[in-house]
């Protein structure tokens, strides 16, 4: 048996109808996902960056997502 732990983080992105998004931790920086996609989308290198991302991603005129770590 082994002890490896892995070690993720992920930021759930919600939105006034629920969870729209969510930014993982990937190797060297942090990728984003919207609800439906099947793909993570780009790299990007501080988690301010990918949360930026995100909301740009979204519909215009959307309010700032409120992210929660998960």
């Amino acid at each position: 048996m082994s002890n490896t732990t892995v070690d993720t983080h992920t930021w759930v992105a919600f939105g006034p109808a629920g969870a729209i998004g969510s930014i993982s931790a990937a190797d060297g920086g942090f990728a984003f996902r919207l609800m439906g996609d099947s793909a993570p989308r780009g790299a990007y290198p501080t988690l301010a960056v990918a949360k930026s991302a995100l909301y740009a991603a979204l519909v215009p005129g959307s309010d700032w997502p409120e992210f929660k770590e998960h």
